[in-house]
Protein backbone atom coordinates (compact mmCIF):
# COMPACT_ATOMS: atom_id res chain seq x y z
CA UNK A 1 0.00 0.00 0.00
CA UNK A 2 1.40 3.38 -1.03
CA UNK A 3 0.85 6.11 1.54
CA UNK A 4 1.67 9.81 0.92
CA UNK A 5 3.13 11.56 3.93
CA UNK A 6 3.16 15.23 4.86
CA UNK A 7 6.30 17.10 3.93
CA UNK A 8 7.86 17.43 7.37
CA UNK A 9 11.50 18.42 7.72
CA UNK A 10 13.61 15.69 9.20
CA UNK A 11 11.13 12.86 8.61
CA UNK A 12 12.83 11.23 5.66
CA UNK A 13 11.24 10.63 2.26
CA UNK A 14 7.81 11.94 1.39
CA UNK A 15 6.52 8.61 0.08
CA UNK A 16 6.29 5.49 2.25
CA UNK A 17 5.77 1.99 0.91
CA UNK A 18 3.87 0.42 3.79
CA UNK A 19 2.92 -3.13 2.86
CA UNK A 20 3.52 -4.86 6.19
CA UNK A 21 -0.19 -5.40 6.78
CA UNK A 22 -1.18 -6.24 3.20
CA UNK A 23 -2.52 -9.74 2.57
CA UNK A 24 -0.44 -10.39 -0.57
CA UNK A 25 2.81 -9.53 1.23
CA UNK A 26 2.07 -11.82 4.19
CA UNK A 27 0.97 -14.68 1.93
CA UNK A 28 4.16 -14.32 -0.12
CA UNK A 29 6.39 -14.37 2.99
CA UNK A 30 4.60 -17.38 4.44
CA UNK A 31 4.66 -19.35 1.17
CA UNK A 32 8.37 -18.78 0.52
CA UNK A 33 9.42 -19.36 4.14
CA UNK A 34 7.29 -22.49 4.60
CA UNK A 35 8.62 -23.98 1.36
CA UNK A 36 12.23 -23.43 2.45
CA UNK A 37 11.52 -25.02 5.84
CA UNK A 38 9.88 -28.06 4.23
CA UNK A 39 12.76 -28.57 1.81
CA UNK A 40 15.26 -28.38 4.70
CA UNK A 41 13.31 -30.94 6.72
CA UNK A 42 12.62 -33.37 3.86
CA UNK A 43 15.98 -33.15 2.08
CA UNK A 44 18.31 -32.96 5.10
CA UNK A 45 16.68 -33.56 8.49
CA UNK A 46 14.64 -36.68 7.71
CA UNK A 47 17.35 -38.56 5.70
CA UNK A 48 19.79 -38.07 8.59
CA UNK A 49 17.07 -38.64 11.23
CA UNK A 50 17.69 -35.22 12.80
CA UNK A 51 15.26 -33.62 15.23
CA UNK A 52 14.59 -30.07 14.07
CA UNK A 53 13.05 -29.04 17.40
CA UNK A 54 9.55 -27.77 18.10
CA UNK A 55 6.39 -29.55 16.98
CA UNK A 56 8.01 -30.67 13.71
CA UNK A 57 10.74 -32.30 15.78
CA UNK A 58 8.12 -34.09 17.87
CA UNK A 59 6.39 -35.25 14.67
CA UNK A 60 9.72 -36.53 13.35
CA UNK A 61 10.38 -38.44 16.59
CA UNK A 62 6.96 -40.13 16.36
CA UNK A 63 7.68 -41.00 12.72
CA UNK A 64 11.09 -42.49 13.53
CA UNK A 65 9.55 -44.58 16.34
CA UNK A 66 6.31 -45.82 14.75
CA UNK A 67 6.69 -45.09 10.98
CA UNK A 68 3.13 -43.75 11.15
CA UNK A 69 2.02 -41.41 8.33
CA UNK A 70 4.76 -38.89 7.45
CA UNK A 71 6.32 -36.07 9.51
CA UNK A 72 4.38 -33.58 7.34
CA UNK A 73 0.96 -35.05 8.16
CA UNK A 74 1.87 -35.69 11.80
CA UNK A 75 2.90 -32.05 12.07
CA UNK A 76 -0.49 -31.00 10.70
CA UNK A 77 -2.40 -33.23 13.15
CA UNK A 78 -0.40 -32.04 16.17
CA UNK A 79 -1.16 -28.45 15.18
CA UNK A 80 -4.94 -28.81 15.48
CA UNK A 81 -5.19 -28.10 19.26
CA UNK A 82 -2.68 -25.26 18.94
CA UNK A 83 -4.75 -23.61 16.21
CA UNK A 84 -7.87 -23.81 18.36
CA UNK A 85 -5.82 -22.04 21.04
CA UNK A 86 -4.67 -19.38 18.50
CA UNK A 87 -8.28 -18.70 17.44
CA UNK A 88 -9.39 -18.16 21.04
CA UNK A 89 -6.37 -16.48 22.63
CA UNK A 90 -4.46 -14.55 19.95
CA UNK A 91 -6.49 -13.32 16.95
CA UNK A 92 -8.38 -14.65 13.97
CA UNK A 93 -5.93 -13.00 11.57
CA UNK A 94 -3.00 -14.70 13.31
CA UNK A 95 -4.95 -17.97 13.22
CA UNK A 96 -5.63 -17.62 9.48
CA UNK A 97 -2.06 -16.83 8.50
CA UNK A 98 -0.62 -19.55 10.76
CA UNK A 99 -3.09 -22.10 9.40
CA UNK A 100 -2.07 -21.17 5.87
CA UNK A 101 1.59 -21.59 6.86
CA UNK A 102 0.88 -25.12 8.10
CA UNK A 103 -0.99 -25.99 4.90
CA UNK A 104 1.84 -24.54 2.80
CA UNK A 105 4.50 -26.44 4.76
CA UNK A 106 2.53 -29.71 4.57
CA UNK A 107 1.86 -29.44 0.82
CA UNK A 108 5.46 -28.43 0.08
CA UNK A 109 6.73 -31.37 2.14
CA UNK A 110 4.50 -33.86 0.33
CA UNK A 111 5.00 -32.65 -3.24
CA UNK A 112 8.41 -30.96 -3.50
CA UNK A 113 11.35 -33.33 -3.86
CA UNK A 114 14.79 -31.75 -3.97
CA UNK A 115 17.80 -33.98 -3.48
CA UNK A 116 20.61 -32.27 -1.58
CA UNK A 117 23.72 -34.50 -1.78
CA UNK A 118 25.07 -33.72 1.71
CA UNK A 119 26.18 -36.99 3.34
CA UNK A 120 28.33 -35.86 6.25
CA UNK A 121 26.28 -35.67 9.46
CA UNK A 122 27.72 -32.37 10.68
CA UNK A 123 27.62 -30.69 7.27
CA UNK A 124 23.99 -31.74 6.90
CA UNK A 125 23.15 -30.33 10.35
CA UNK A 126 24.77 -26.99 9.50
CA UNK A 127 23.04 -26.79 6.11
CA UNK A 128 19.67 -27.83 7.52
CA UNK A 129 19.90 -25.38 10.43
CA UNK A 130 20.76 -22.51 8.09
CA UNK A 131 17.91 -23.24 5.68
CA UNK A 132 15.41 -23.94 8.45
CA UNK A 133 16.29 -20.76 10.35
CA UNK A 134 16.13 -18.62 7.23
CA UNK A 135 12.75 -20.04 6.22
CA UNK A 136 11.30 -19.71 9.72
CA UNK A 137 12.59 -16.14 9.98
CA UNK A 138 10.88 -15.20 6.72
CA UNK A 139 7.56 -16.57 7.98
CA UNK A 140 7.91 -14.77 11.34
CA UNK A 141 8.37 -11.48 9.51
CA UNK A 142 4.72 -11.85 8.49
CA UNK A 143 1.67 -11.40 10.74
CA UNK A 144 1.44 -15.16 11.15
CA UNK A 145 3.73 -17.92 12.32
CA UNK A 146 5.05 -21.30 11.30
CA UNK A 147 2.32 -22.91 13.37
CA UNK A 148 3.31 -25.46 15.96
CA UNK A 149 5.11 -24.11 18.99
CA UNK A 150 5.21 -20.59 17.50
CA UNK A 151 1.51 -20.22 18.38
CA UNK A 152 2.10 -20.81 22.07
CA UNK A 153 5.36 -18.85 22.08
CA UNK A 154 3.77 -15.75 20.50
CA UNK A 155 0.90 -15.85 23.01
CA UNK A 156 3.22 -16.16 26.01
CA UNK A 157 5.38 -13.33 24.69
CA UNK A 158 2.43 -10.99 24.15
CA UNK A 159 0.69 -11.85 27.42
CA UNK A 160 3.55 -12.42 29.86
CA UNK A 161 6.63 -11.11 27.98
CA UNK A 162 8.21 -14.57 28.08
CA UNK A 163 10.81 -14.72 25.34
CA UNK A 164 10.08 -16.97 22.36
CA UNK A 165 13.56 -18.47 22.67
CA UNK A 166 12.88 -19.51 26.29
CA UNK A 167 9.70 -21.38 25.29
CA UNK A 168 11.63 -23.28 22.62
CA UNK A 169 14.48 -23.95 25.05
CA UNK A 170 12.21 -25.67 27.59
CA UNK A 171 10.27 -27.64 24.95
CA UNK A 172 13.39 -28.77 23.09
CA UNK A 173 15.07 -29.79 26.35
CA UNK A 174 12.18 -32.18 27.01
CA UNK A 175 12.11 -33.34 23.38
CA UNK A 176 15.84 -34.12 23.23
CA UNK A 177 15.66 -35.84 26.62
CA UNK A 178 12.99 -38.20 25.23
CA UNK A 179 15.03 -38.77 22.08
CA UNK A 180 17.90 -40.20 24.14
CA UNK A 181 15.91 -43.44 24.31
CA UNK A 182 15.35 -43.63 20.54
CA UNK A 183 18.26 -42.02 18.66
CA UNK A 184 22.06 -42.43 18.70
CA UNK A 185 23.96 -39.86 20.72
CA UNK A 186 25.80 -38.65 17.58
CA UNK A 187 22.45 -37.85 15.93
CA UNK A 188 21.23 -35.99 19.02
CA UNK A 189 24.41 -33.88 19.14
CA UNK A 190 24.09 -33.07 15.43
CA UNK A 191 20.44 -32.13 16.06
CA UNK A 192 21.50 -29.78 18.85
CA UNK A 193 23.92 -28.11 16.42
CA UNK A 194 21.06 -27.82 13.90
CA UNK A 195 18.72 -26.21 16.46
CA UNK A 196 21.39 -23.75 17.66
CA UNK A 197 22.23 -22.63 14.12
CA UNK A 198 18.55 -22.41 13.22
CA UNK A 199 17.80 -20.15 16.23
CA UNK A 200 20.76 -17.89 15.37
CA UNK A 201 19.73 -17.56 11.71
CA UNK A 202 16.12 -16.81 12.73
CA UNK A 203 17.32 -13.86 14.84
CA UNK A 204 19.53 -12.59 12.01
CA UNK A 205 16.69 -12.90 9.49
CA UNK A 206 14.26 -11.02 11.75
CA UNK A 207 16.75 -8.19 12.33
CA UNK A 208 17.93 -8.03 8.71
CA UNK A 209 15.92 -4.90 7.85
CA UNK A 210 14.93 -3.75 11.35
CA UNK A 211 18.25 -3.12 13.04
CA UNK A 212 19.05 0.52 13.62
CA UNK A 213 21.80 2.57 15.22
CA UNK A 214 21.02 5.00 18.02
CA UNK A 215 23.57 7.82 17.86
CA UNK A 216 24.33 10.39 20.57
CA UNK A 217 26.37 13.42 19.54
CA UNK A 218 28.03 15.84 22.00
CA UNK A 219 29.70 18.88 20.47
CA UNK A 220 30.19 22.63 20.86
CA UNK A 221 28.85 22.98 17.28
CA UNK A 222 25.75 20.90 17.83
CA UNK A 223 23.44 23.36 16.08
CA UNK A 224 25.44 23.19 12.83
CA UNK A 225 25.51 19.40 13.00
CA UNK A 226 21.76 19.27 13.62
CA UNK A 227 21.12 21.62 10.68
CA UNK A 228 22.97 19.32 8.25
CA UNK A 229 21.27 16.20 9.60
CA UNK A 230 17.87 17.75 9.00
CA UNK A 231 18.62 19.25 5.57
CA UNK A 232 21.22 16.93 4.01
CA UNK A 233 20.05 13.61 5.39
CA UNK A 234 16.37 14.54 5.76
CA UNK A 235 16.60 12.73 9.08
CA UNK A 236 14.86 13.61 12.34
CA UNK A 237 16.75 14.26 15.56
CA UNK A 238 16.05 15.12 19.19
CA UNK A 239 17.83 17.37 21.66
CA UNK A 240 18.36 15.98 25.16
CA UNK A 241 19.23 18.42 27.92
CA UNK A 242 22.52 17.59 29.61
CA UNK A 243 25.15 19.09 31.86
CA UNK A 244 28.90 18.70 31.83
CA UNK A 245 30.14 16.99 34.98
CA UNK A 246 33.33 19.09 35.27
CA UNK A 247 32.32 22.65 34.36
CA UNK A 248 28.60 22.15 35.15
CA UNK A 249 27.66 23.87 31.90
CA UNK A 250 24.28 23.12 30.35
CA UNK A 251 24.41 21.72 26.83
CA UNK A 252 22.28 19.94 24.26
CA UNK A 253 22.98 16.32 23.40
CA UNK A 254 21.74 15.34 19.95
CA UNK A 255 20.11 11.94 19.56
CA UNK A 256 19.10 10.40 16.23
CA UNK A 257 18.31 6.95 14.83
CA UNK A 258 19.79 5.80 11.52
CA UNK A 259 20.41 2.60 9.60
CA UNK A 260 23.84 1.15 8.75
CA UNK A 261 23.98 2.91 5.38
CA UNK A 262 23.25 6.34 6.88
CA UNK A 263 25.74 5.94 9.73
CA UNK A 264 28.84 6.84 7.71
CA UNK A 265 27.22 9.97 6.30
CA UNK A 266 26.19 11.02 9.81
CA UNK A 267 29.75 10.51 11.03
CA UNK A 268 31.11 12.68 8.21
CA UNK A 269 28.69 15.49 9.08
CA UNK A 270 29.59 15.38 12.78
CA UNK A 271 33.37 15.46 12.28
CA UNK A 272 33.10 18.04 9.48
CA UNK A 273 31.92 20.60 12.02
CA UNK A 274 33.89 19.44 15.07
CA UNK A 275 37.02 17.29 15.05
CA UNK A 276 36.67 16.85 18.82
CA UNK A 277 33.04 15.73 18.68
CA UNK A 278 31.94 12.84 20.91
CA UNK A 279 30.14 10.39 18.60
CA UNK A 280 28.45 7.50 20.46
CA UNK A 281 26.80 4.63 18.54
CA UNK A 282 24.58 1.97 20.08
CA UNK A 283 22.99 -1.03 18.38
CA UNK A 284 19.26 -1.53 18.72
CA UNK A 285 17.26 -4.54 17.51
CA UNK A 286 14.34 -2.55 16.10
CA UNK A 287 12.70 0.87 16.13
CA UNK A 288 8.95 1.21 15.74
CA UNK A 289 6.69 4.22 15.52
CA UNK A 290 6.99 7.72 14.00
CA UNK A 291 8.54 7.45 10.52
CA UNK A 292 10.03 4.01 11.19
CA UNK A 293 8.43 0.57 11.19
CA UNK A 294 4.84 0.13 12.27
CA UNK A 295 4.07 -1.74 15.47
CA UNK A 296 3.37 -5.38 14.74
CA UNK A 297 -0.12 -6.34 15.87
CA UNK A 298 -1.17 -9.96 15.42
Amino acid sequence: MLEPLKSVLGKGTLISFDFTYSVWWNIMLITVGSTICSVAIKSLAVPHEFLAGGIFGLASLVFYKFSFLTPGWLFFILNIPLFIFAWIKVSRRFFGYSLYATFAATIAYEFINIHLPVYNHIYAAVACGTLLGFGAGIVLRSLGSNGGLDVLAVYLFQRFNIGIGKVYLVFNFILFSLSLFELPLDTIIASLILVFISATVVEQTLSMFNQRKVVFIISDNIELICHDILHEMKQSATFIKGQGAYLREDRNILMTVVNNIQLKKLEEIAFRHDERVLFIVENTFSVIGASFSRRKVY
